[in-house]
């Protein structure tokens, strides 16, 4: 069985070395501190709340220290952990309430009116404050139930595939889907990252984007817990705030997603920022434009590009410093125990060539919960299919093409967005760009690329197909170019190409 109980472990191993700086307070707590309150933190479930393994729980919060105990309560306890994104409506959460039965909510005092919101149109058995000093009616605080409870272990820990959280999707297009993650992904990927990404003990990791999210969950809290490192968490992202915090506790590692790296790029203090003690940058999320890669190596900082999705482990790939400069671009190579296959269309695996990304391994997820779909993704060899398109060059390095849905067919030629994206933000006037497919009586579909212009730059649609008409095949240039204020984001910085979607036909409407 590959068991989960990284913190404790981690507290029986290290008990004393510091696990978690929270920057807001600038508390900061050891493993053993942390293996308590999580223990704590599961038998206000189950001894308070009588909960029992297997059922559901929900947190709705922003990055704090008792998100981080909930997720451990989850390992200790069996009990699942459905984290609620902030950003969402009330409406929208209560479809994830009504697809996984929760029994309970945890909330903080800022999302309390979100909370009721949601309480009113779904209502929770239990309800547990993170913020309040005393129990209300029907609402129990997290501080004082803290010292209610006993302190025993759990006599048994849950079994390998077990559920240990449901990770909703940002659901795009549909309802959104909750992953099943088992106890054994949590384990697998957090132990193949420490080695394929060669973590140490002596790394200082920044925490920023948002816990419901896989990224804030699992791309460095569990890996680090497991070799002994130490994270910083912020509540949120704020670039000033993450440079500061970076140069004064001197982190040696660097996550983000292209937005954010982008954005402290901009921040009025990067320049200033001493980052001679960052190891490496890794960027995840979204391709990541080669101009904005060598920004920041010009600033001598290593920088990686990283792949994953919730349903596959967050890092399913790994590439060395000296890789990440001769291989510019690439994610790099599978982890330890990952295997990875290219399909065309029709299913047929394809070398030197574009086809759908398929990933097989330990830390791929059980399906999706309650959902008929699993199978479509989740073959029955233990293939998932990502949906994602790449390359593998004969070094066996991987580069991302795009998602599959994303790719326009004209006139009978796959035209992959992200070429076209890739070539626009090298324009100096480019800040940000997404590409998508319009329907067209003549092609079946034209791309359209949406441009978001630098601040205090100016340039046309005519001047940007100018632009890539040196650089294009004739048939992938854009049918037009829309200059826009803004692209819509999920919030993990995903450009929401559905939206854009919604946004063309309106201006086509408007424009008849």
């Amino acid at each position: 069985m590959i068991g989960d109980d990284i913190l404790g472990e981690r507290a029986r191993l290290s008990p004393d070395a510091i696990a978690l700086i929270h920057v807001p307070t600038r508390s900061e707590f050891t493993f053993s501190e942390l293996d308590c309150r999580a223990l704590q933190c599961a038998r206000i479930w189950t001894d308070l709340s009588c909960i029992r393994p297997g059922e559901r729980v929900c947190i709705l919060s922003e990055n704090r220290v008792e998100y981080v105990d909930a997720f451990w309560a989850a390992g200790k306890s069996g009990i699942i952990l459905v984290p609620l994104g902030t950003r969402s409506t009330a409406r929208e959460l209560q479809q994830v309430v009504a697809d996984c039965g929760p029994r309970c909510l945890m909330y903080s005092s800022r999302y309390e009116a979100l909370a009721k919101e949601l309480h009113q149109l779904s209502p929770f058995e239990h309800q547990i404050n993170l913020d309040a000093e005393e129990h209300l009616p029907g609402v129990l605080s997290y501080r004082r139930a803290q010292q209610q409870v006993r302190l025993d272990p759990f006599p048994s820990r849950p079994q390998s595939e077990d559920v240990f959280c449901l990770l909703y999707t940002s659901g795009t297009t549909g309802r959104p889907k909750g992953v099943m993650i088992p106890h054994r992904q949590i384990a697998f990927d957090a132990f193949t990252t420490v080695l394929s990404w060669q973590l140490r003990a002596t790394d200082r990791v920044q925490i920023y984007t948002p816990m419901y999210h896989a990224g804030g969950l699992t791309v460095f809290m569990t890996p680090l817990f497991a070799i002994g490192g130490c994270i910083v968490l912020h509540d949120g992202f704020e670039p000033i705030e993450i440079l500061r915090t970076l140069q004064e506790l001197r982190c040696t590692l660097l996550f983000g997603v292209p937005t954010t790296f982008k954005m402290l790029l901009d921040a009025p203090t990067f320049v200033s920022t001493d980052l001679s003690h960052l190891r490496w940058c890794i960027s995840g999320g979204a391709p990541l434009p080669i101009h904005l890669l060598s920004t920041y190596q010009e600033r001598g900082v290593i920088f990686r590009q990283g792949y994953g999705l919730t349903e596959v482990g967050v890092n399913c790939f790994a590439t060395s410093d000296e890789d990440s400069l001769r291989k510019a671009g690439s994610i790099g190579k599978p982890m330890m125990f990952t295997e990875a296959k290219l399909l065309d269309s029709n299913g047929n695996e394809v070398a030197n060539e574009v086809g759908e990304l398929c990933l097989r391994g330990p830390h791929v997820c059980l399906g999706y919960w309650n959902n008929p779909t699993t199978s479509q993704a989740l073959d029955q060899d233990g293939w998932f299919h990502t949906g994602d398109l790449a390359r593998c060059d004969e070094d066996g390095f991987f580069y991302i093409a795009g998602r599959s849905k994303d790719m326009i067919i004209s006139g009978g030629v796959n035209i992959y967005p992200a070429e076209i994206e890739k070539e626009l933000l090298d324009h100096p006037a480019v800040a940000e760009v997404a590409v998508i497919g319009l329907s067209d009586e003549k092609w079946g579909e034209v791309p359209v690329s949406f441009v978001v212009v630098k601040s205090g730059t100016r340039a046309s649609e005519v001047e940007f197909m100018d632009f890539l008409r040196a650089r294009l095949n004739k048939i992938k240039l854009p049918r037009q170019v829309i200059i826009t204020d803004s692209l819509p984001r999920n919030a993990y910085g995903k450009v929401l190409k559905g939206k854009l979607q919604e946004r063309l036909r309106n201006l086509r409407s408007a424009a008849k």
